[in-house]
């Protein structure tokens, strides 16, 4: 059976409970609060413990979403996993998580589209939904990027923190109720060496200039044509959920977007840049708030290394 598309019936999220701040990192390497405040706004980010897996994350967010969908272990048929930082490449992070909840023969893979990889699971999922080879499916992006951190280098270690979210997507049974829009996705492959995690022992990398250049010039009408895609004007969103990568950036292509009564996300400044994570992560936080209402249009814009994009309008649960 086909339908005309899907959409997110629920979300859930996880974060570790240390809690690094500014001042912790300024007595580790030469930094400070108003340093990191001022060139990337972050104040605190969560770090995961030695022994917390991304499959542990994964799963914990996972199931707060099943949870908050009234559907069981039982109803899902597709685990995707969003993760550019898991430390085993076989099982797949999405097995370990269908295997932690239950889940008892699901399509299960991961994605690696860094920080723009839960846009392109949801994207993947809602592509296999209208196809009828999926009926419910759970989209997760979940990063363990302490692991991954020079924690000498002061231009990346200030950046980055741990966590997990999901969502649970279903069919949408006809066109009125379609909640995710076309997805708007691509890459920029010439400049994929400014964003880098590579070896066996790698280290995140990053040409921090040159993304901030990209992302604050070359985004904003890939973020509008997400929308015309959708049939919504930017000047009709309620919410715009971009990666959280810079509080600078964001603030710069949603006013380029020119979306003047959305709620804008802004987790960065609390979570820290968490890739594929922060965007279900702010996502989630928003719906608990009860920020924005069901049904309101609400844009996600994932981008990154790779350099890769995705974006799509949703409706809010």
């Amino acid at each position: 059976m086909t339908y005309p598309g899907s959409r997110i019936v629920s979300l859930g999220h996880y974060q570790p409970s240390k809690i690094l701040t500014n001042d912790d990192l300024a007595a580790m390497v030469d930094t400070s609060d108003e340093w990191i405040r001022t060139r990337v706004g972050i104040q605190t980010r969560r770090i995961a413990e030695s022994d917390e897996t991304v499959a542990d994350m994964a799963a914990a967010a996972a199931e707060k979403a099943l949870a908050a969908s009234g559907l069981t272990p039982a109803d899902i048929d597709t685990v995707v996993v969003a993760t550019c930082s898991s430390a085993d490449r076989s099982p797949n992070v999405a097995c370990r998580v269908a295997d932690r909840l239950g889940i008892p023969s699901p399509a299960a893979y991961d994605i690696n589209t860094a920080c723009s990889g839960f846009c392109y699971g949801l994207a993947t999922v809602d592509h296999a939904i209208r196809a009828g080879a999926s009926q419910r499916a759970l989209v997760i992006g979940a990063e363990k990027l302490s692991a991954i951190t020079d924690w000498t280098d002061r231009s990346t270690c200030v950046i980055f923190g741990d966590a997990a979210g999901a969502a649970v997507v279903v069919p949408a049974e006809t066109p009125q109720s379609v909640g995710i829009g076309p997805v708007v996705w691509g890459s920029d492959p010439e400049r994929s060496h400014a964003v880098r995690i590579e070896g066996w022992q790698p280290f995140i990398q990053q040409e921090g200039q040159q993304v901030f250049r990209w992302a604050t010039t070359q985004l904003a009408p890939i973020a509008q044509e997400a929308c015309r895609r959708a049939g919504v004007d930017p000047s009709e969103l309620a919410g715009f959920v971009p990666h959280q990568a810079n509080l600078r950036i964001i603030e710069a292509i949603a006013r380029k977007l020119g979306a003047p009564n959305a709620v804008i996300a802004r987790d960065i400044v609390e979570s820290g840049n968490t890739s594929a994570a922060s965007i279900p992560v702010a996502l989630s936080k928003i719906i608990e708030r009860r920020e924005i209402p069901t049904g309101a249009p609400v844009l996600l814009f994932g981008f990154g290394g790779g350099l890769t994009y995705a974006g799509q309008v949703i409706r809010c649960p």
